[in-house]
């Protein structure tokens, strides 16, 4: 049995998720699923986003997965609607895909520019205004959605990813202000140093997990889950009254 918490709310309620196939939006999508929400996600990753949503669908989940590129923004709306189609308007939304590739501020192009924004910031905004019009339908929603602590402790070589996550908030305040009074929440989930299979795979040893642990208030080190517990929480009825703010996942990292 779970210690952790359940949220009647959440059951049956259609959800959205960017870049569900692995990581923190891999963690979503389990964790949604587990609550009894219909859950509609997209990522690139075709085969782990098919194997995912195969695996929670034979379990006996409410789950479907949609290959699509983000930055694809007439693709996503198209994949946005299939799933109200099949789900219902949702009315939960996760902007998480991203991707934290480093780079050198001196040969950043115009093109380049152009690319980081789309997948981290652009598609964000384009949600928001594909599931706007049945959330106020419905009179209620909850928009989530993800930035990073990296734009607040100056992490090196990403500059463009920390501005696009640093716009993310800018983003949820502006949006929390325009859909507020038709019962829409918008608040901001911003993750620490995230002990993921790609971080592992490109960065995290157990040097530098020692080394982020010790930077934190506390001892451990950041799991998807940890972040995604949070995300529940934003998107069930218990955060009602919670909306344009920013939540913190990081150990106790970061100073806002």
């Amino acid at each position: 049995m779970s210690n952790f918490a359940r949220y009647p709310s959440l059951a049956g309620r259609p959800v959205v998720i960017s870049g569900g196939a692995s990581g923190i939006g891999e963690s979503m999508v389990r964790q949604f699923a587990a609550q009894g929400s219909k859950v509609g996600f997209v990522d690139i990753a075709v085969p782990a986003g098919e194997k995912l949503a195969a695996e929670l669908s034979e379990a006996g989940h409410t789950v479907r997965f949609a290959p699509c590129d983000v930055t694809d923004i007439d693709a996503y709306r198209s994949a946005i609607a299939d799933f109200a189609r099949a789900h219902g308007d949702a009315l939960v939304l996760v902007n998480n895909a991203a991707h934290d590739q480093r780079h050198d501020w001196s040969d950043v192009t115009s093109a380049y520019w152009d690319d980081r924004m789309a997948v981290n910031l652009k598609h964000a905004f384009f949600a928001m205004q594909a599931v706007a019009p049945g959330m106020i339908r419905a009179g209620r929603g909850s928009i989530i959605n993800l930035s990073s602590i990296s734009w607040m402790i100056m992490t090196p070589q990403l500059p463009l990813y920390e501005t696009a996550k640093a716009a993310a908030h800018g983003l949820t305040r502006s949006m929390a202000r325009e859909l507020g009074k038709s019962g829409i929440r918008v608040n901001t989930l911003s993750p620490g140093a995230t002990v993921t299979p790609r971080q592992i795979e490109l960065w995290y040893t157990e040097t530098t997990m020692a080394a982020i642990e010790a930077q934190q208030a506390l001892a451990g080190n950041v799991y998807p889950d940890d972040v995604t517990r949070m995300a529940l929480f934003l998107a069930a009825d218990d955060s009602a009254m919670i909306s344009a703010q920013q939540f913190l996942v990081d150990g106790g990292w970061a100073n806002t």
